[in-house]
């Protein structure tokens, strides 16, 4: 599996500069320049606490964070000017690295309530019964899933397929997929990567945020960013990923100063 195709030109999906942001008071983003053409996948990698999850909250709009300094375009417009229901009918999308249950709510109900509202039409229910079931089956997901409640009891790779399901119904621009792969044995990890490949195939773009090589190995990215402290230190093709695996972080604290005196490259 791969995500790496013929990257089209023309304007960015998504530009950020010199992006500063916190939460509760904390900096955690300072100063990141990313920019995102259509069709390609980044890969964002870097330790627990680097800034990577935040990076996708700020851009989905979640309202704990605050932005500091910076900009965001978004195919052209100021994201930043945007509520999170304005960015999502705008083609944004996030899959949560811990999705949350919400006993009571039906599968079926939240997809077709996230279809009503992110695409502004009402899909006959018919139409959205086999729309499911084929998704569904695409994903390894069982039938029956569709009338239990939202995450409620699902294991960690049930909610990453569940994930990567509302992903493909609703048809992002722009996917921001957190930490997906975390939980998932290798049969899961097969069955979610094949899922965010047919997405890349339909053009989606993807940016990735993971800690291990692995998922990488199936959703081939073209580009790989490597988050320290809240910014970017190193940016490469998908080998910079093997390299990471083998070597760790450290010797990119030599590199970019951070390391404490005597750490060696």
């Amino acid at each position: 599996m791969s995500g790496i195709g013929t990257t089209a030109s023309g304007t960015p999906v998504l530009e950020i500069r010199d992006l500063w942001a916190g939460i509760a008071g904390k900096t955690i983003l300072k100063g990141v320049d990313l920019t995102v053409m259509p069709g390609e996948v980044h890969a964002i990698m870097g330790r627990n606490g680097s800034g990577k999850s935040t990076l996708t909250n700020v851009l989905m709009g979640h309202p704990a964070y605050e932005v500091l300094k910076g900009e965001v375009r978004y195919q052209g417009r100021n994201l930043l000017g945007l509520d999170v229901t304005q960015r999502a009918r705008a083609g944004l999308f996030l899959a949560f690295q811990h999705p949350v249950a919400v006993p009571g709510v039906t599968v079926s109900s939240f997809l077709r309530t996230a279809l009503r509202s992110g695409k502004g039409v009402d899909v006959p229910a018919r139409e959205f019964r086999k729309t499911l079931q084929a998704a569904f089956k695409d994903l390894d997901i069982p039938a029956a899933f569709a009338t239990r409640y939202l995450n409620d009891g699902f294991s960690g790779g049930e909610k990453k397929r569940l994930e990567v399901l509302q992903m493909n119904l609703l048809a992002p621009t722009l996917a921001l997929l957190d930490e997906t792969d975390s939980g998932l044995d290798i049969d899961a990890l097969k069955t979610v990567s094949g899922g965010i490949v047919r997405a890349i195939e339909r053009g989606v773009s993807v940016i990735l945020v993971t800690h291990y090589q692995r998922i990488l190995q199936y959703v081939t990215p073209h580009v790989v960013h490597v988050f320290l402290d809240g910014r970017i230190v190193r940016t490469g093709g998908p080998e910079l990923a093997h390299e990471l695996e083998s070597r760790g972080y450290d010797w990119l604290d030599v590199e970019a100063g951070t390391a404490p005196a005597g750490t060696p490259a």
